[in-house]
């Protein structure tokens, strides 16, 4: 059985056809365009700001097998669960913004081995390679653990963020909706196209959803995000928290679900982050005599 793929278009970021932020300003009413530029602000001060940092991530995978006529969910098709852990971070590509990567150093209980191997062909390799096709693989070497038979490389926390960036808001329409106890509610929908995110045949995949935001600061404390196609559906929530050793608002909660069309069965996903620490790269020096 073939699989249905999710993807984010790399290179679909300056050069996509957008609407005018006057257009923008026009489609949304005046008091949802204020709390996005607010939120916008927020998000580009929070790329900086976790873009020196790594967590480590915690991610249980699962199948949920519809039973088969007899009550049996055994099914063939792969592993129906994994557990990975992995560190998180923000990586800076040229032209591409902040991608997230997750580097994944432990699959089930067991170190994965060619890990330094990985991780030195795709950021020490020398190549001419252009921005947006590393920015891709960057993106697909965050997805190879994933199960199930939706391939997929959104299954990241900050994809909403990324959507509220000055490059890629004037893809959506915005509308507000009432305050919860959460926060200020606003509603997104994309309209431009080509479309963020894409399938396996290049088919554009419009996406909506909703974020939850401090009015007063631009805080962004939870997120949803739904892409709905003929072929695959999927469902992303995040939430985040406050985190002392950070000293900032960080992912603390993902969950997913995503299902293929005319096949019952379902992956989900919980993902968990702690451990928040900044790091630097640092070069030296020396002279031989």
């Amino acid at each position: 059985m073939g699989v249905c793929a999710l993807a984010l278009l790399c290179g679909a970021g300056a050069d996509a056809q957008q609407p005018s932020t006057a257009t923008a300003t026009a489609e949304a009413d005046a008091n949802a365009f204020a709390l996005v530029l607010k939120a916008s602000a927020y998000v580009e001060a929070f790329q900086k700001n976790f873009g020196s940092m790594v967590s480590e991530e915690r991610y249980e995978q699962r199948i949920r097998r519809a039973p088969s006529a007899n009550g049996s969910t055994n099914r063939p098709g792969g592993p129906a669960a994994t557990v990975l852990v992995s560190d998180f971070l923000l990586v800076q590509v040229p032209g591409e913004g902040w991608l997230p990567f997750r580097d994944v150093f432990e699959r089930d209980g067991k170190q994965v081995r060619d890990r330094e191997e990985r991780l030195a062909k795709l950021f020490l390799s020398e190549s001419a390679r252009p921005n947006f096709e590393r920015a891709r693989q960057i993106m697909d070497e965050s997805a190879r653990y994933n199960i199930g038979n939706v391939s997929r490389n959104i299954n990241i926390p900050t994809l909403v963020l990324t959507l509220l960036t000055p490059v890629h808001r004037t893809r959506m329409r915005f509308e507000t909706e009432k305050a919860d106890d959460t926060g200020t509610i606003v509603e997104f929908r994309e309209t431009s196209r080509p479309t963020y995110i894409a399938t396996t045949g290049g088919r554009d995949l419009p996406v909506y959803g909703r974020f939850w935001m401090d009015a007063s600061t631009g805080t962004i404390v939870r997120t949803e995000l739904h892409a709905v196609d003929t072929g695959v559906e999927a469902h992303i929530t995040v939430h985040f928290a406050h985190d002392a050793s950070a000293g900032m608002f960080v992912p603390a909660r993902m969950e997913e679900r995503y299902r293929r069309s005319r096949d019952p069965n379902e992956v989900h996903g919980l993902a968990t982050y702690s451990k928040f620490r900044r790091f630097q790269v640092s070069t030296t020096e020396s002279i031989a005599p």
